[in-house]
């Protein structure tokens, strides 16, 4: 349940349209719904403005459905990530109007419009095509939480001349989310050509010295350009919501 649907259910008590009794009845699935094995916070958007987003890795397929179906119950739109095909499955077959991504990972049930909330644009720019998982992931959450999203893509320090010619796409972004592997730097050169935030995402792209993303992590964290934070290793979900946040309208 999210702020709007507080503010109706309250109109229509006050109107008649709804007795006491009713609204206690849809009330009484707030906070949360404990289904046993997971607790659905339902609480969440009053308090952050976005429904819980379900973390399918780790989880099997039915605990996945269940928690699915516990949010689309409520009206909420449903997002998971980290997805994979036999999930993905059970997850279609259980909710058939749900989209998978096999790209991004992410599972997405749009029950009611997505309201914009963005007050400007996330840019997402990848170093290298490998990235394009977690920068995906990035993307479908930022559009999810209602926020326009430009790409930027395959422009890493390699060949920093690309990145230069796409100038005017990173510079009308209000908030930027920089996803490189190997060493990380892609982050620093943008953030040395830039007046925006920029959330850096190390992934785990890279040979046997990039340790998994940790040598882009470090990179990431050692930035010698001022207005660079960074997020853990392949976590394009945090970072889209940091870049939510940022990018936020004020009334909202």
């Amino acid at each position: 349940m999210d702020p709007e649907a507080v503010r109706k259910l309250l109109e229509r008590v006050r109107s008649g349209s709804a007795s006491i009794e009713e609204a206690v009845d849809e009330l009484r699935h707030l906070p949360f719904a404990d289904l046993g094995f997971a607790t659905v916070d339902h609480h969440r958007a009053l308090r952050s403005g976005w429904p819980e987003v379900i973390l399918a890795a780790g989880k099997t397929a039915e605990q996945v459905v269940a928690i699915a179906r516990e949010i689309d119950a409520r009206g909420q739109n449903v997002l998971a990530t980290r997805v994979d095909p036999n999930i993905a499955r059970a997850l279609t077959d259980a909710l058939p109007e749900i989209r998978w991504d096999a790209i991004s990972r992410t599972a997405v049930l749009t029950r009611k419009p997505v309201e914009p909330t963005g007050d400007g644009t996330i840019c997402i720019v990848t170093a290298g095509t490998s990235d394009l998982p977690v920068a995906e992931e990035a993307a479908v959450t930022a559009q999810v939480l209602g926020n326009e999203v430009t790409r930027v893509t395959d422009v890493g320090v390699a060949g920093v001349h690309r990145v230069l010619h796409r100038r005017e796409a990173l510079e009308t972004a209000k908030v930027l989310i920089v996803i490189a592997g190997m060493e990380g730097a892609l982050a620093s050169v943008i953030g040395g050509l830039v007046q925006k935030p920029i959330i850096a995402v190390p992934t785990s792209v890279g040979y046997g010295a990039s340790f998994g993303g940790i040598a882009a992590l470090l990179g990431m964290l050692n930035s010698c350009a001022a207005g660079v934070t960074v997020v853990n290793i392949d976590n394009g979900f945090g970072a889209a919501y940091a870049a939510s946040l940022i990018n936020r309208r004020a009334s909202q």
